[in-house]
């Protein structure tokens, strides 16, 4: 923790928990508030975007901008308005009382009169061998982002469910073959996603297969992968068990991983904060219906891709961190009024 950042006697305007591009978008709203935010910093500073080398979707950047240049770039803007950054991973939080307390995993404390949670989520790895050092580098988990890239290459793509076939069918605008990879012979997919991936003329399955290794450099990018395949399908695990299984090196120049996120949000269960199955984050709706980024509990704001399992874009996420910010500065005028009221009102 910062030196300066006393933990436990402050009580802060606003906490926000992430500095992915969601959390960086909030910080530089909030500090133009005047609120001095306090912007923690997780295992993975930055968030998604730091695994990404180039970003060309991100609007004002026509020549595109590297992903960890877009996220530093934030960061320096937010502390130019006066946000303040330390190092911290939430263990617990409390919300039954306010301020709200957050316990943090060296034993700290932070407390704080409003929250925004924007710890994003945490892509699926495979677990292939040179996975580390070529993500980013012809291996990705974003076909919408990564996608365009790909023109004339062939690809593969990890997974058997919607997000698989929805990355494919995205890939094969661009790529000239795309090859699903799928750990057994039947699909999670829902019926219509995966027959529009059968039905599609560039788009091949290969069965019963995963993804043992990847080749390349972080220079020359991905260049092939080896391929483990078993009849009956799991090949790792049956290799794993002495079985015999195939192994086949192909040339690809791309590879994509699909088999879901976990949004980072185990540090809220047991609190009054809804989830669904997934873990993501659920927000409501004003009066009149339309969207917000509160959560279930009042004071505590959602943003990024902890609250979104369908876009995961950097721009949507930017977008619902401005939004966490403008909700959180409103929610403090009210409650101020209301303290106010109050105090003139008590004996």
């Amino acid at each position: 923790m910062n030196e300066e950042t006393d933990t436990t006697a402050d009580v802060r305007d606003v906490v926000i928990i992430g500095s992915g591009i969601a959390g960086l978008s909030a910080a530089v709203y909030a500090a133009r508030a005047d609120l001095e935010p306090l912007v923690l910093e997780g295992p993975e500073p930055g968030g998604q975007l730091t695994l990404t080398t180039d970003v060309e979707n991100y609007l004002g950047f026509p020549e595109g901008v590297g992903g960890m240049e877009l996220i530093q770039n934030g960061k320096d803007q937010a502390e130019r308005f006066g946000a303040e950054f330390t190092h911290g991973t939430v263990e617990n939080a409390t919300l039954e009382e306010r301020p709200f307390e957050l316990e943090l995993s060296n034993g700290d404390r932070l407390r704080t009169r409003a929250l925004i949670v924007a710890s994003g989520a945490s892509a699926r790895w495979v677990g292939a061998e040179n996975e580390d050092e070529l993500m980013g580098y012809g291996l990705s988990t974003c076909a919408t982002c990564d996608g365009a890239f790909h023109r004339g290459d062939d690809v593969l793509v990890i997974g058997g469910g919607d997000s698989a076939m929805e990355e494919a069918l995205f890939l094969a605008k661009f790529a000239d073959s795309v090859t699903i990879v799928h750990r057994r012979e039947e699909l999670r997919a829902s019926e219509i996603m995966a027959d529009r991936a059968r039905d599609h003329e560039d788009i091949e399955f290969r069965w019963n297969t995963e993804l043992e290794a990847l080749h390349g450099s972080q220079e020359e990018g991905v260049t092939s992968a080896t391929l483990v395949s078993h009849p009956d399908g799991y090949p790792s695990e049956k290799a794993a068990n002495g079985a015999d299984v195939d192994r086949e090196t192909v040339e690809v120049g791309g590879v994509f991983y699909a088999i879901g996120h976990t949004p980072n949000t185990e540090f809220l269960e047991g609190t009054a904060i809804d989830r669904d199955e997934r873990g993501y984050l659920y927000t409501r709706t004003d009066d009149a219906g339309r969207a917000t980024t509160e959560t279930m509990v009042e004071g505590v704001f959602a943003a990024g891709d902890v609250a979104d399992p369908n876009y995961q874009q950097a721009i949507t996420a930017a977008g619902t961190g401005s939004m966490a910010a403008l909700d959180t500065e409103a929610y403090l005028e009210t409650l101020e009024r209301t303290e106010e009221t109050a105090y003139e009102v008590s004996p």
